[in-house]
């Protein structure tokens, strides 16, 4: 299993690909480099394809500390550098948003493009909601939750066609699979600061996208992130919630290509 110690922190990480430019993911809360399989299959015989887990969550290790979004920041930065993975094209899905806008913003040397899907420069709206269900989970676990938890994560299209209940029991058997620990890089995404004043800094080619069934980060979101980056473009993703890269890969996939394609 490999890892890298960066930040203060044992990192995991996967590399599909030997491409000869890189695409770097970062995934959402409470999910892991899994999120990413489809691109991984579908982007692995053309590019180097990097993922990583967040501390606390999936097979990195649970400190005591560090889950707020400076210091995921830095672990990203931290993994970049030691990877030898710059400057590369930085895929933030929700949590792995909040980091991407932070290095495109901070260290856009480290950068070739930034793809943000199902995320919000904004502080969290839902935070009385979600400061409760981070209670039940440290008192009860992650499974009494689970049947709040999954329409957050996934649209109502996924949660409710009959062909796709193979792919509702793997994502809820992943989702169980959280430690209490967990909690802590929850309480990080319910406390993090906005990103609404440093993201006009960014001047990076940008990739916007969004699922039209996303509820966790609505679709409003993405055009206040479009308002504020330069020449960004906006993709909106049908049928798809806060998972899009699993709900609906084919659409994602198609519009990351055409995107990167673009940058000539």
């Amino acid at each position: 299993m490999p890892t890298l110690r960066v930040n203060n922190a044992n990192l995991y990480y996967e590399i599909h690909g030997d491409g000869p430019e890189t695409i770097f993911f970062s995934h959402g809360l409470l999910w892991s480099t899994r999120l990413y399989d489809p691109q991984f299959a579908y982007f692995k015989s053309r590019y180097r394809c990097i993922a990583y887990d967040h501390r606390g969550q999936g097979r990195s290790e649970v400190t005591e500390s560090g889950y707020d979004m400076d210091t995921l920041y830095e672990d990203a930065v931290g993994l970049i550098e030691e990877l030898g993975a710059a400057p590369c094209h930085f895929v933030g899905l929700s949590m792995g948003g909040f980091v991407g806008m932070r290095v495109a913003a901070r260290r856009p040397d480290l950068l070739k493009s930034l793809i943000l899907l199902e995320t919000s420069a904004d502080i969290e709206p839902n935070v009385f909601k979600y400061n409760l269900l981070n209670i039940i989970v440290r008192l009860f676990g992650v499974n009494i939750v689970t049947s709040q938890v999954m329409p957050i994560m996934f649209g109502k299209e996924f949660m409710t066609n009959p062909e796709r209940g193979d792919e509702r029991a793997y994502w809820k058997k992943e989702l169980q699979s959280n430690k209490r620990t967990i909690v802590r890089a929850v309480q990080g995404v319910i406390n993090r600061k906005g990103m609404l004043d440093e993201i006009g800094k960014i001047r990076l080619p940008t990739l916007i996208g969004v699922g039209n069934q996303d509820v966790a980060t609505v679709p409003a979101k993405s055009d206040q992130i479009h308002s504020k980056i330069q020449h960004a473009q906006r993709v909106m993703f049908t049928g798809a919630g806060h998972s899009s890269t699993v709900e609906q890969p084919e659409q994602v996939n198609a519009a990351i290509e055409a995107f990167l394609k673009g940058l000539g």
